[in-house]
């Protein structure tokens, strides 16, 4: 796999975790497997490649699409939210990556939900909870503030709040894989149609 596709899917996992915001606050619903995918981007700290996160291109199919229809040319296909949660993950990660203290803490949280994970299934809403916390003591500090908008039926659900808290945790983890591979936010406006090449090339596989 060569570097642009790495690149491309960890932007693919960001943009999983934004469709998957948007689906639990707008409708409740999400896929079990996805959800469980982003979390296990927060998990590997150290990986030695993209995929030694998020396995195979397959596996991150629903971010590779949402990137397609994201970043393609068909206006319908577009979500307007789905968009901003992206760029919001992607400019707090750039705040995160300058505040080594919250770094630390962030990274502290992560070892006491691995102990947790003895006991408890990843997407066990114990765990949930707990990346939850990690995000709302550290990066819902910074600014500005990633707003949820949804159906407040969906919203004022705690077990929906922790899975959304959870899923921006994702995002930005994967925004901060993918700035280790080389991605800057530049590109996404520059670099359009290879992104969306690349999505729709992995795809394919």
């Amino acid at each position: 796999m060569n570097r642009t596709e790495e690149q491309v899917l960890a932007l693919a996992a960001v943009f999983q975790a934004a469709q998957l915001v948007h689906n639990i606050a707008s409708s409740g619903r999400y896929d079990e497997d996805d959800l469980r995918l982003c979390l296990q981007g927060i998990m590997n700290t150290d990986p030695d490649s993209v995929q030694d996160v998020f396995g195979p291109p397959d596996t991150l199919r629903t971010g590779l699409q949402a990137l397609v229809n994201q970043l393609g040319t068909t206006a319908n296909q577009r979500q307007v939210e789905i968009a901003r949660y992206v760029i919001a993950m992607l400019h707090l990660q750039g705040k995160l990556n300058k505040n080594p203290a919250m770094l630390e803490q962030i990274a502290n949280g992560i070892e006491r939900v691995r102990a947790q994970l003895e006991h408890y299934d990843l997407t066990h809403t114990n765990v949930l909870a707990n990346l939850a916390g990690i995000y709302s003591d550290t990066i819902s500090s910074l600014t500005p503030k990633i707003m949820v908008n949804g159906e407040e039926r969906y919203l004022s659900n705690p077990d929906h709040v922790s899975r959304i808290r959870a899923l921006l945790l994702a995002g930005i983890r994967a925004g901060v894989l993918w700035r280790q591979l080389g991605g800057r936010r530049w590109q996404i406006l520059f670099k359009r149609k290879r992104l969306i090449d690349t999505a729709q090339q992995l795809l394919a596989k």
